[in-house]
């Protein structure tokens, strides 16, 4: 893939090299999977959870999640291990039905704008299962780089992830362009030094540079108009 970057065309102009993807809420929907696996994971050890709930871990890594759903109930190390597990499996076992026909609209048409750019593209999500998923929806060959839950400690809200992915495609954040669903995301990418595209309601997304409420229809030409 070509490293020529995409220079909009203004008059300071915003070179970007690089975009970094989270997955779930951009480039896929995976929240219902989440909420199935929580659920079932709840009702097993008698604790309510509602899909509203599940709304407020968007892009929480899973032992924060986990915390969420206890709130305040204390159980040893060992529990809270064996409850993350085995909300794992439930998950891993619904993304077994996952296909390509599961990414959301406007997605693939702009990875592969953005590819016939030479625009680097990149993967930055928390989740640990985003090697999997990635397959399934057949979009591997479009990505330059994958950043996921093993690649760093410190999840989101802290700007590891995305920095991890930038230093993989050898670019400075400056020179990115993250996509986000999640106020967890944004505050990450803003602390990064990022330029920053939020999916969703401005209540969610508001401190992005950019909100648009989906990947339909919006075009590489949309989101760098929208940075200047």
């Amino acid at each position: 893939m070509s490293d020529t970057p995409y220079t909009a065309q203004i008059r300071n102009p915003i070179i970007v090299s690089g975009f970094i993807f989270d997955l779930d809420g951009e480039l896929t929907d995976t929240a219902e999977y989440h909420y199935r696996a929580w659920k079932r994971l709840a009702d097993e050890e008698g604790i309510p959870f509602s899909q509203q709930e599940n709304e407020t871990l968007l892009g929480i890594p899973r032992r924060e999640s986990l915390m969420f759903i206890l709130k305040g109930r204390v159980y040893p190390e060992d529990k809270i291990q064996d409850m993350m597990a085995r909300k794992n499996s439930y998950y891993r076992e619904y993304i077994k039905d996952i296909t390509q026909q599961d990414l959301l609209p406007g997605a693939k048409a702009l990875l592969d704008e953005l590819q016939a750019a030479g625009i680097k593209i990149a993967i930055g999500s928390a989740s640990k299962n985003a090697q999997e998923v990635i397959t399934r929806l057949g979009i591997g060959p479009l990505l330059d780089s994958i950043s996921d839950g093993y690649s760093v400690e410190r999840q989101k809200p802290a700007p590891d992830l995305f920095l991890h992915a930038a230093a993989q495609l050898n670019l400075s954040p400056a020179r990115c362009v993250v996509v986000e669903d999640a106020s967890a995301g944004i505050e990450a990418a803003i602390a990064g030094g990022f330029h920053t595209v939020g999916l969703g309601p401005v209540e969610r997304v508001g401190a992005a540079e950019v909100v648009f409420p989906n990947l339909d229809g919006v075009h590489m030409a949309d989101i760098l108009g929208a940075l200047m």
